[in-house]
C-alpha cells in the first residue's frame, strides 16, 4: 500500500464499524470520489465480530488504508455493550435510551478520526449515524453532529489556518430502508456486514437484539431479502 499523503488530494477518514450504516457511508464516500481512510474502534464491545465485518467492508470497497485502534472503554462500564455482565435488551425498541448506549462513544471516535484527517491533511469525516430508525442514541441527531463540526474548527490547527472541516452524515435523515437502497445502488453486500449487537464467533446474528430488529424490518420495508445470517435458522419476529 502506497504512502497516504502520495494519494488523491481529497482523501477522507470514514469511521467503519462493519455494520450496515457505516458500511453504506463507506460506500456514499468512495462514490462521491474520496479515497478513503477508514477507522475502526475496538472499543471493547462485546460484538467483536463486527470488526472482521470491518475489514472485509473495507477490502471490499477498495478502501486507501483501514486502522483498528484499541481502547478500554469497558474499563468504565456503563453499557451492555461493553459489560458482559449487564443483560442486553431483547423484547424490542423502548422508549427512552438503551442499555446499549456507550457513554461518549461518538465523541471519542469523532475526535480520533478528527486527529488522523487533520495527519492526513483531510478535511472531511464521514460517520454513519442514523436519526430516524435508530435506537435513542444522543450521538445520532442533527445537533450533536453540528456541534462537534463547530467544536472541530475551533479545536484544529488546521481549521484554525483556514482548512475548515467537515463531518459528513449522510445517512442522517434516512429511514433504514432508504438506506439499504442506497447501499445496493451502489453495489454493497450486505451479507459481509455485521450489527448484530452478540454476534457469534462467526458474526452470525442473534435475530433478537434492538440492531436486528432495526436490520430485518429495515430490509422489509425496502422489499429485499435479507441476507444476513442467522444464528437460528428461523429467527423471532422483530416485533411482539
Amino acid at each position: 500500500m502506497s504512502s497516504p499523503l502520495s494519494e488523491s488530494s481529497k482523501r477522507c477518514v470514514v469511521l467503519l464499524s462493519g455494520g450496515l450504516d457505516s458500511a453504506t457511508t463507506l460506500a456514499i464516500a468512495r462514490a462521491s470520489g474520496f479515497a478513503c481512510f477508514c477507522l475502526s474502534l475496538d472499543y471493547g464491545q462485546r460484538h467483536s465480530s463486527e470488526l472482521r465485518a470491518a475489514a472485509a467492508v473495507a477490502q471490499a470497497l477498495a478502501a486507501t488504508a483501514h486502522r483498528i485502534v484499541r481502547l478500554r472503554l469497558e474499563d468504565f462500564g456503563g453499557s451492555a455493550l461493553t459489560d458482559t455482565s449487564a443483560a442486553l435488551p431483547v423484547d424490542g425498541l423502548r422508549p427512552g435510551i438503551p442499555a446499549t448506549y456507550v457513554p461518549a462513544r461518538n465523541t471519542v471516535m469523532l475526535s480520533l478520526a478528527l486527529a488522523w484527517a487533520e495527519v492526513l491533511e483531510s478535511r472531511d469525516v464521514f460517520i454513519g449515524v442514523n436519526a430516524v430508525d435508530y435506537s435513542g442514541y444522543p450521538d445520532c441527531r442533527p445537533e450533536y453532529i453540528a456541534a462537534f463540526e463547530r467544536m472541530a474548527n475551533l479545536a484544529t490547527k488546521a481549521a484554525v489556518e483556514g482548512s475548515a472541516l467537515r463531518i459528513h452524515a449522510p445517512l442522517i435523515d434516512l429511514g433504514k430502508a432508504e438506506i439499504i437502497r442506497r447501499g445496493l445502488e451502489l453495489g454493497l453486500d450486505y451479507s459481509i456486514t455485521v450489527s448484530c449487537y452478540q454476534a457469534d464467533a462467526a458474526g452470525r446474528a442473534c435475530g433478537v437484539c434492538d440492531s436486528c430488529r432495526l436490520r430485518r424490518a429495515g430490509f422489509a420495508a425496502a422489499g429485499v431479502a435479507d441476507p444476513t445470517p442467522y444464528a437460528n435458522r428461523q429467527p423471532p419476529e422483530m416485533r411482539r
